[in-house]
């Protein structure tokens, strides 16, 4: 059997862990989930980005490399939430821009992350989920972690922005785009047949209108 490496990009409360774990259990790969509840840095963060943010962000870098070098050793299929790249390409950026992570540390970080992403492999497949922003603070809501009370829709319109722009340019692996606004795949199984189709014609090569 062939093995791949998928991983799952998209903003914040677009259902990119529902998905892995979805995927997961049907087709038997190896999941990667984000540190959240065990992350020392998170709730620190949503307080006071200024002053832990690049503590954060070298963290979730470190995490993630270690997800995707576990992921090259197992011999199963892998599927991650959230890709290494998103860590500079959105939130890196988004908090340099904001002026929460300040220039000096923002250079030293994108050194850092060039440098471990070079050593990591490739991922088969990027599944982008999208969802509109009204839909996104919907579901924050509904999930209700203290952490995130703080998430404004201006803050997930300006990562949105940035997937726009990162998206356009990316050629590491071909990408998968689904939004998930009327999709539910936690609930209805027809709907996790879909995309799992979707997913598997991708990774062979084929064409895939996306939805």
């Amino acid at each position: 059997m062939t093995k791949y490496l998928v991983v799952v990009a998209g903003n914040i409360g677009v259902g990119k862990t529902s998905l892995t774990e979805r995927i997961g259990s049907r087709l038997g790969w190896r999941t990667g989930y984000e540190s959240v509840a065990d992350n020392p840095y998170l709730a620190d963060f949503y307080g006071d980005m200024r002053s832990w943010s690049f503590h954060l962000q070298i963290f979730f870098l470190g995490h993630r490399a270690d997800q995707y070098i576990e992921a090259a050793q197992d011999s199963r299929s892998a599927i991650l939430d959230r890709s290494i790249y998103e860590d500079f390409h959105i939130f890196a950026r988004a908090l340099h821009h904001m002026g929460d992570l300040a220039e000096r540390d923002y250079l030293a970080y994108r050194r850092l992350f060039e440098i471990v992403v070079s050593g990591v492999p490739r991922p088969n497949l990027l599944i982008y989920l999208k969802a509109p922003v009204n839909v996104l603070m919907n579901r924050i809501r509904r999930r209700a972690r203290d952490m995130e009370t703080g998430i404004t829709p201006e803050y997930l319109s300006l990562l949105d922005s940035f997937y726009d722009e990162w998206l356009g340019a990316f050629d590491m692996c071909p990408v998968l785009t689904i939004r998930t606004d009327d999709l539910d795949y936690v609930h209805q199984k027809a709907h996790l047949d879909t995309v799992i189709e979707y997913i598997q014609d991708k990774l062979a090569g084929k064409e895939v209108i996306e939805f």
